[in-house]
């Protein structure tokens, strides 16, 4: 394999990366819009910081449903980058279940964009965030099975590997998980990606990835 090869070996995985860490940014950029919102318990007063903030709230949901919707799509375009294999398979079925997560959050995403004393109360049903929720967590499981098999540097399968089932924990025992921690999950390994090498092989070396 070729130095030029080689760097166009690299060039998929890093331009999947570049996808999931720009849309991991919009996803974190869009949901910080009136951020305290997150944390504030009293339904009263969140609906009195949505009426003050009913513009960068709006558009705070816009771009976390284009976050959410990227996201995938670096999955997908990382997924079709491997050649081959286990690793494959694992990442197309991890790139799978975040395809069809999105549309549920985004969903709800423009619900709490259209009714704010909706969402300031916690009104409506909660399966399409606890669906969305457990296909990411599905999802990171079977990451972190593809990059462990894949030639990444092992921490990034093992940190997707492992949140899995301490997300898939918090998540059955509350019904409910701040989104943003797959997020940074999803995002750390895209930057693992945007840094990917492929090893160019020399003549008689056959072990390259």
């Amino acid at each position: 394999m070729t130095g030029e090869q080689t760097l166009e070996g690299n060039r998929p995985y890093r331009k999947a990366g570049a996808v999931i860490v720009a849309a991991s940014t919009c996803w974190g950029l869009g949901i910080s819009f009136v951020g305290m919102v997150h944390a504030t318990r009293d339904p009263e007063a969140r609906l009195a910081m949505l009426q003050r903030s009913q513009g960068p709230w709006i558009l705070g949901q816009f771009l976390a449903a284009a976050g959410t919707m990227a996201v995938p799509v670096g999955f997908v375009r990382f997924a079709q980058a491997i050649r081959s294999g286990p690793s494959k398979t694992l990442a197309s079925g991890a790139a799978a279940a975040l395809v069809a997560g999105a549309p549920l959050f985004v969903v709800a995403l423009a619900d709490r964009a259209a009714d704010l004393e909706k969402f300031a109360y916690r009104r409506g049903p909660s399966w399409p965030f606890l669906s969305y929720s457990g296909l990411h967590v599905a999802a990171l499981a079977a990451l972190g099975a593809g990059l462990l098999l894949s030639p990444l540097k092992p921490w990034s399968g093992i940190t997707a590997a492992a949140s899995a089932p301490v997300f898939g924990a918090i998540l059955a025992g509350a019904k409910d998980i701040p989104p943003f921690v797959f997020y940074l999950v999803e995002g750390a390994v895209g930057a693992q990606l945007m840094r990917y090498e492929e090893r160019a092989v020399t003549p008689g070396d056959e072990s390259g990835t």
